[in-house]
């Protein structure tokens, strides 16, 4: 007994009959709930789903049910009741019927605004870049002002020369660098293989934005800072493919930076950081493994061959999943499907062992990740989702983007996914490489999570807020929890 909302959601409308004739359908559709609806556009939609019919759906984060008998739907209307429990009442061949359902507790709720859908860059930081009091958006070659993220260009970003889609901006690190009490920008860039920090003109800030180069490692995926050293300060880790160094502010008035070179042993596609031999000092992880922190930080890092993570995204992620004391990893695939974790156990003699399981395959070019507590109960979230066109060609490239967020019950032992945004694909993508276009081929308002996401309090509501920035445009993620 097919219903009309079969041919709205050809792709992803599931149905099952079973013999009482009880129907039982599922889709998952954000526009289901978002499309405008008078009381008879709902009842006309509703009514034709016939016979004792179960309804579930999944839309913005939330899941719905809702059951309603085989006769003519009179009215239909949504009553929020809380932040955890929603209401449907209808009226059915003259019953009032009433039907509560409930939101998952640990889910959060998101109002996605739009800074810039026309910016190709692909890494951002947020800070307040003009002395206001207000968190305002770096994106590129410029800043964005809040509240009403008025644009202030402030350099200039060349395009690369093989591709003009990438952009030489493949980090915006907010960082004090001078110790003029505002925020600069910590930068590196892979075509042009430099490292760099640009200086904010203070006043306004809306004057030119100086460029000052730090080193030149190679070519680098991005970069994050990280406190390394534990002394409250973060250092500068970029992701050169041909060696692992990091950077450390060693004086603010000169500004002097010092190289730190821990080699190329371990050296390939991603990098991050996590204490994982639990000695209370931060080490190196990268695809082919891990530098291990000595005690004093100038010495030389050793290197520990226990794993190989391929192609991974930046942040790889040393965190305790699980609880067990024992520092476990999370890394993407930055140039295909996966999001996994490695799982570190000892054997009977105490050596380091590691499990590979997967968080999710359903999603390609998971570049970028970092953990944020946005449900406000104390233990992070895993941030992530798709960059799109990390690579115009590639598993996945035109399918539709995704912003998520997992979170581990660490008694179920299983992970569970909670959609922040989700895309529609790149339909009509061309063929090759070279005529593929983030801002044409993907719909207008495409999210994604680019290189580097922002996450902090942007509005003063004390929850955490994401930026995400990329090929197809800069937005912004509002929490609603509070």
């Amino acid at each position: 007994m097919a219903s009309s909302l079969d041919s709205t959601f050809p792709t992803e409308f599931r149905e099952t009959r079973q013999e009482s004739m009880r129907q039982s359908v599922t889709f998952s559709n954000r526009n289901f709930f978002s499309r405008p609806r008078s009381r008879k556009g709902w009842a006309e939609e509703l009514s034709s789903i016939a016979d004792c019919s179960t309804l579930q759906a999944s839309a913005e984060g939330a899941t719905y049910h809702f059951c309603f008998l085989r006769s003519r739907l009179m009215c239909f209307r949504l009553l929020r009741s809380s932040s955890t429990l929603l209401a449907a009442t209808m009226a059915v061949s003259g019953l009032n019927l009433t039907v509560s359902f409930g939101q998952d507790l640990s889910s959060v709720q998101w109002k996605m605004h739009t800074i810039n859908d026309q910016s190709p860059y692909e890494a951002c930081g947020a800070a307040d870049f003009n002395g206001d009091g207000r968190i305002d958006v770096f994106c590129g070659d410029s800043w964005y002002e809040a509240p009403l993220w008025t644009k202030h260009k402030v350099r200039e970003v060349p395009a690369s020369g093989p591709n003009p889609h990438y952009y030489e901006d493949f980090s915006d690190s907010p960082m004090d660098v001078n110790g003029d009490g505002r925020p600069d920008i910590v930068t590196c860039n892979y075509f042009g293989k430099k490292v760099s920090w640009v200086q904010n003109p203070g006043g306004d800030s809306r004057g030119s934005w100086k460029e000052q180069e730090i080193d030149l490692p190679g070519n680098m995926e991005t970069g994050e800072l990280v406190d390394l050293t534990g002394d409250g300060q973060p250092e500068f880790l970029p992701n050169p493919g041909n060696v692992v160094v990091w950077y450390e502010l060693i004086s603010k008035a000169p500004v002097t930076w010092k190289r730190h070179d821990c080699g190329n042993e371990g050296a390939g596609h991603g990098v991050g950081a996590g204490d994982i031999n639990s000695d209370g000092r931060r080490d190196l992880v990268t695809p082919k493994g891990w530098y291990e922190q000595p005690a004093k930080a100038d010495d030389a890092w050793t290197f520990h061959s226990e794993f190989q993570l391929g192609a991974a995204g930046v942040m790889i992620i040393g965190y305790d999943v699980n609880g067990d004391g024992l520092t476990d990893i999370i890394w993407g695939n930055g140039h295909g499907f996966g999001l996994q974790w490695l799982k570190q156990s000892k054997s009977a003699s105490g050596a380091r062992e590691w499990t590979k399981l997967n968080i999710d395959d359903t999603f390609s070019q998971v570049h970028t990740l970092l953990l944020a507590d946005l449900d406000g109960k104390g233990e992070p979230e895993l941030v992530t989702g798709k960059r799109v066109y990390a690579h115009e060609v590639e598993p996945g490239a035109t399918d539709g983007s995704v912003v998520l967020y997992f979170q581990y019950d660490r008694k179920a032992e299983k992970w569970a996914r909670s959609t922040i945004f989700q895309g529609d694909p790149a339909l009509n993508a061309p063929n090759e490489a070279k005529d593929r276009w983030a801002l044409k081929d993907f719909p207008k308002g495409t999210a994604g999570t680019g290189l580097q996401m922002a996450a902090l309090d942007i509005d003063g509501d004390k929850d955490i807020d994401l930026v995400c920035p990329g090929k197809s445009g800069l937005y912004l993620f509002e929490n609603l929890r509070n």
